[in-house]
């Protein structure tokens, strides 16, 4: 897996649980960003080079995800 921000694959796992509640966060061992997968989903808990040029995803989109519509009717 690799950091939303910073694209390292460096990171620490921490594993939360508590009566039910069960999720993991993710810490890149290169920028120090935190975030979560739920779902195949990567929510960006800390972003530590928010004012940077580096962002962080919210989730990996392929170019086939896109369907663009023509106005074919001329």
């Amino acid at each position: 897996m690799n950091c939303p921000v910073c694209k390292s694959l460096e990171f620490a796992e921490t594993d939360l649980h508590v009566e039910g509640f069960y999720e993991s966060l993710f810490e890149c061992k290169v920028c120090s960003s935190t975030w979560s997968v739920n779902h195949g989903v990567t929510e960006v808990v800390k972003d530590t080079q928010a004012k940077s040029f580096l962002e962080g995803l919210s989730e990996a989109v392929e170019g086939d995800d896109y369907n663009i519509a023509t106005d074919t009717a001329r």
